[in-house]
């Protein structure tokens, strides 16, 4: 999964900025729904960091069961607030 991907295909654009926020809401709601039932962890990763980008991400502790992928969760975190202080 790339973000691009991700992006059209929960929010119908690849562009966030062409988007409203309803359109941006519906597609949030959307990517949630999909990070709560799916099975596969890199794909459940993967919307996990996208809702992250979106200020909606549920904490590492919550969201992952297995110790491996919470603690990448926790590290990409960490690392993506400190590329927004930079």
């Amino acid at each position: 999964m790339d973000l691009d991907s991700l992006l059209l295909h929960y929010f119908g654009t690849d562009d966030l900025d062409t988007l409203d926020e309803d359109a941006i809401e519906a597609g949030r709601e959307r990517a949630m729904i999909a990070f709560g039932t799916e099975g596969d962890s890199g794909r459940r990763f993967a919307l996990w960091i996208l809702l992250h980008a979106l200020g909606s991400a549920p904490d590492p502790d919550r969201a992952f069961k297995n110790p491996a992928d919470r603690k990448a969760a926790e590290d990409y975190a960490w690392a993506a607030a400190r590329m927004g202080r930079s």
